[in-house]
Parts: C-alpha cells; sequence; structure tokens
C-alpha cells in the first residue's frame, strides 16, 4: 500500500513539471527558505544547524590531537560523519550506517577537503608526531529531501566557529583556546535532481523520491569547481551539467552570506 502511495506522488510530481511547475510552488532553480542557527553547542569546538525548507541538520566540530599519516607527518585532517536520527525518516532503520548515509559523509567531506578550505599543514602540532584531526560529525534531526546540502551548509558553518583548544603537556585543556580555526575558502554542496526531463535544485523529499538521477557539484568563494558527484541510475546531458554548475556558482553567493 505503501508504494501505491508513493507511486501516486511521484505521478503528481511529474505531471506539474510538465507543466513547468513544482509541488510546493517553486521555480526549476529556487532553494526552499534557508536559515542557519550557530554557536549550538558548548561541548564541541564549533556548532550549527541548518534549515533547508523542512529539512535540518544539525553539526559539531571537535578538534582531537592525533597521530599524523606516515605520507604527511606535518599535516593534520578532517574526519566527517554522518547518523541519520530514527524520527528524521520513517524509512530510517537502527543498525549499521545506509550506504547512502556513508555516501553523504563522504560527498561533503569531498567538498570540503578537495576545496582546499583548510590548510592541513597549520593543524601541525609536531611533525611526526602530534596533530590536530578536526571531527565533523553531523545529525539528521528532519529529512525532507536535499540532506547533502544541509548538511554542507552545517558543517561550514561549524567550521567557521570552531576554536582550537589548548594544549597542555599534549592534553587539552578543558573549556580554554587559543584561537580560531582559520577557513581559506567557503565550499558549499548543490544538489539538482532530474526527475522525467526536467532538472530541479533543491529536491525536496516528493522529488527526491520521483528523481532519475541526481547531480551534486561543490564550489568555493574563489569560483572554483571543488568536486562533483552523480547519484541514481538516471542521465545527464552535458549542456545540463554545464547549467547546473553555472546555478551552483550564482546561488552560492547568497549562501555564503548566511554562514
Amino acid at each position: 500500500m505503501e508504494d501505491v502511495i508513493w507511486n501516486l506522488k511521484s505521478d503528481n510530481v511529474i505531471s506539474l513539471l510538465k507543466e513547468g511547475k513544482r509541488v510546493d510552488g517553486r521555480a526549476l532553480d529556487e532553494y526552499r527558505p534557508i536559515s542557519i542557527q550557530k554557536g549550538i553547542s558548548e561541548n564541541a569546538d564549533g556548532g550549527a544547524r541548518a534549515k533547508i525548507g523542512d529539512t535540518e541538520v544539525a553539526s559539531g566540530v571537535k578538534l582531537i590531537p592525533g597521530t599524523p599519516y606516515p605520507d604527511n607527518p606535518d599535516k593534520g585532517t578532517i574526519s566527517t560523519g554522518a547518523e541519520l536520527l530514527q524520527f528524521a525518516n520513517p524509512e530510517f532503520e537502527v543498525g549499521p550506517p545506509r550506504e547512502a548515509v556513508i555516501e553523504l559523509a563522504r560527498v561533503v567531506d569531498r567538498g570540503i577537503r578537495e576545496s582546499k578550505a583548510i590548510d592541513f599543514k597549520t593543524l601541525c602540532i609536531r611533525e611526526g608526531e602530534l596533530v590536530w584531526i578536526a571531527f565533523i560529525d553531523s545529525y539528521v534531526l528532519n529529512d525532507d529531501g536535499n540532506l547533502f546540502d544541509a548538511m554542507a551548509l552545517a558543517a561550514l558553518a561549524a567550521l567557521n566557529q570552531t576554536k582550537i583548544p589548548k594544549l597542555e603537556d599534549d592534553k587539552l585543556v578543558k573549556h580554554e583556546y587559543t584561537g580560531k580555526l582559520k577557513m581559506l575558502k567557503q565550499p558549499l554542496l548543490f544538489t539538482f535532481a532530474k526527475i522525467a526531463g526536467e532538472v530541479v535544485l533543491d529536491p525536496n523529499f516528493l522529488e527526491w523520491k520521483a528523481m532519475d538521477a541526481r547531480f551534486t557539484c561543490s564550489t568555493a568563494d574563489d569560483k572554483t569547481l571543488c568536486a562533483f558527484q552523480k547519484g541514481e541510475s538516471g542521465s545527464f546531458k552535458a549542456s545540463e551539467i554545464d547549467e547546473c554548475i553555472e546555478i551552483a556558482f550564482k546561488k552560492g553567493k547568497d549562501l555564503r552570506k548566511l554562514v
């Protein structure tokens, strides 16, 4: 019965798009309302909550001293995780992370990492011995489609608020800091769905269910394309990809004012 209901809702999404309309009345290249709340956690070194429509994600950053990778003895790093809380999506099941959640964390991580937003050398404490590892943990509070962009917004806002903890004898001093994490760039994700031949920005949950293909790209404020990811079994034309990237650069100017 549930499959029948989703098929009917998808048919409605498709029929409206054929008329150039969306189920929530937006233009094809329009985001839902966006808001960001900063400083949401006293325990994290940086934290923020982002909402795109009814999609809501909270991100926290913790800087933890650790051992550098052997091939990068003078560089720290980041580690990005995602968790879809059970009340956020009726389809979520308790247990090991689903493939979709793993992909979500990896795409957000890649957007930050490949943009060179953080100079990992500045996270070195003692070369070959001790570096900062920035753990970016995000929690999906409500899934109404397009978790990629919401998580990227929350993660970037949290990083922009992140303070560097004070160390004494290589141990963290609770609630004491030596400065802020320096962000060199402001990377964000922009996700598009292709549904029945039409391409829309920021698909909501109904559109997410109906989409044939997904394209997510990461852009930075220095006008560079940092990374991209294609999902689902459908395809995009080269001209559609070019248009998506152009829209992403245009939308980025407004979104970065929020973080």
